[in-house]
């Protein structure tokens, strides 16, 4: 059946016809992978990236996509491990600073004002203002290709979850409180972002 008259219609290769490429906004929100590593000569890398999300429960996997082969993912294979930092609304702030284009011997913790806390199980440096971060070894990194199996630029890094950091404030009677964290949500467009509210929870079971 074809689109009726009160449904856009685009094919990607074609261009998007709109004044914005509405891809981002449509898979939205999208949790932000504010990913720290380590170069191998020692410089602490942080960037954010708003394509990234959980993949495995057991063993937990998380993984995040980089346009063009940037630091954050010579770094994960160099070193073998990144570490993911919860993006809040109270960091809003530092998490856009760490998103400047800038040298590979700057250190964006120290360009955000962030203090960084060295690592239980891997060599790489977490945000200690964050309320939680995870503890990655570096599983996969994998160059994307198209249907017809061509390279694009760019490369998804998945990570094995080996130590997670919780604050205590993010946790009532025990249980992860997701509305609590204030977790930044990434939206579409340059510049949108989201928030979780309590009020917004809607509970929903699976059917058996």
């Amino acid at each position: 059946m074809a689109p009726g008259p009160d449904t856009h219609t685009y094919y990607p290769a074609d261009g998007h016809g709109l004044p914005h490429d509405p891809f981002n906004a449509i898979v939205a929100p999208r949790p932000i992978g504010w990913v720290s590593t380590l170069s191998a000569d020692g410089v602490v890398n942080l960037a954010p990236y708003s394509f990234f999300n959980a993949f495995n429960y057991v063993p937990p996997i998380v993984g995040f996509a980089s346009l063009g082969h940037k630091d954050s993912v010579t770094n994960a294979e160099t070193t073998g491990g990144f570490c993911w930092n919860l993006a809040t609304e109270d960091l809003a702030e530092q998490m856009n600073a760490t998103s400047a284009t800038v040298a590979a011997d700057v250190d964006e913790l120290a360009l955000a004002g962030l203090t960084p806390v060295a690592g239980d199980v891997v060599d790489v440096p977490y945000v200690a203002e964050t309320p939680v971060s995870f503890e990655c070894r570096t599983s996969q990194v994998v160059r994307l290709t198209t249907a017809a199996g061509d390279p694009v630029d760019t490369w998804l890094v998945l990570g094995e979850v080996v130590a997670v950091h919780i604050a205590r404030s993010a946790l009532t009677d025990g249980i992860y409180d997701t509305a609590a964290a204030r977790p930044l949500l990434r939206g579409g467009g340059p510049s949108t972002y989201f928030g979780i509210r309590p009020e917004h929870r809607l509970e929903m079971r699976r059917p058996r």
